[in-house]
């Protein structure tokens, strides 16, 4: 039978226990060159170096969608360009054998295989709940640990999928597998790799803390987050200014496009990605702490940063 895991959801109750084997939710896309690739929850598909499908054709945005785990199914969500299903366009749709999606005129996708494991593979640890690990991403200090996208440079840790097995690296150190119940030792605290039930993992349009379509009034230097109950949550400062412009642009935007103006004067881009990483950070945690969703404002695995807007949804841009 081989190694069993424990399957958590996020309160901490063990699920269930089962054999260990390598967790990911994937799918796998047949090009229109008839080629099979399979693609993991937070895979790019686009034409930039960073997407993990790459598509040379001018008509494909340079990063057009993100496969995404939402629930207990995978979906696949657009970015900075729309796709169509069936004739129609559309910004989301879930993914199942047989759909076919057409990015662009001459690029159409074909849904062949959907993965669905019971248990995804997730970190846990001090001022860190039991997260999924969302592909390629790092744990960073900001102060409090949490696991960003990206393999960035200031990482303790930096967590990727090859070939069905998760990897890790620390800094100055060889890459290894990860394994349930593995020690991942960073900046005097311990993280233990632990499995994450499928439906506790993924990012819901019906989480708990949604409270119906938002109101956000964007006024620069001010924002009003306005929930469905009559609730008004006010942000200030840096946190309003990075939700204005998001709301101004209406459209993903680079973490640094949105990070330079806060510190003009900072050459260092290591550090500017520090300062923004603290900045998203306290963002997403005044939003948590509000009951706002904290996926409202979101950053993908190549730097883009946009504002998330669900059905009913409302902006209201005053700046």
């Amino acid at each position: 039978m081989g190694e069993c895991a424990e399957v958590r959801s996020r309160d901490g109750t063990v699920d269930v226990a089962l054999p260990w084997r390598p967790m990911h939710a994937s799918v796998r896309l047949r090009l229109p060159t008839g080629d099979l690739e399979t693609l993991y929850a937070g895979d790019l598909i686009g034409r930039t170096w960073a997407a993990a499908l790459r598509l040379d054709d001018p008509d494909v945005s340079e990063a057009h969608a993100m496969v995404s785990l939402r629930g207990e199914r995978l979906w696949l969500l657009a970015l900075r360009r729309r796709f169509s299903v069936g004739g129609k366009a559309t910004d989301a749709v879930p993914l199942a054998a047989g759909l076919r999606i057409r990015l662009a005129p001459a690029v159409e996708l074909e849904v062949d295989e959907v993965t669905l494991p019971d248990a995804v593979l997730g970190l846990e640890g001090p001022g860190l709940p039991a997260q999924a690990l969302p592909g390629t991403c790092s744990l960073v200090f900001d102060p409090h640990p949490r696991l960003a996208p990206g393999a960035l440079a200031e990482a303790r840790a930096v967590f990727w999928a090859t070939d069905g097995r998760w990897r890790m690296r620390l800094p100055g150190g060889e890459s290894t597998d990860l394994e349930v119940g593995g020690a991942v030792a960073a900046a005097g605290a311990t993280f233990r790799v632990v499995t994450i039930a499928l439906s506790t993992a993924g990012q819901s349009p019906t989480r708990a803390d949604d409270r119906g379509p938002l109101r956000i009034v964007a006024s620069f230097d001010t924002v009003q987050v306005h929930r469905a109950d009559g609730t008004v949550i006010v942000l200030a400062g840096q946190l309003a200014r990075v939700v204005s412009e998001l709301a101004s642009v209406q459209q993903p935007m680079s973490w640094e496009d949105l990070a330079r103006p806060h510190w003009p004067h900072l050459d260092d881009r290591d550090a500017l990605r520090r300062r923004w990483d603290g900045l998203l950070g306290r963002l997403r945690d005044r939003l948590r702490e509000s009951g706002v969703r904290t996926d409202l404002v979101a950053s993908s695995r190549i730097g883009l940063v946009e504002l998330v807007l669900r059905e009913g949804d409302v902006v209201v841009d005053r700046g």
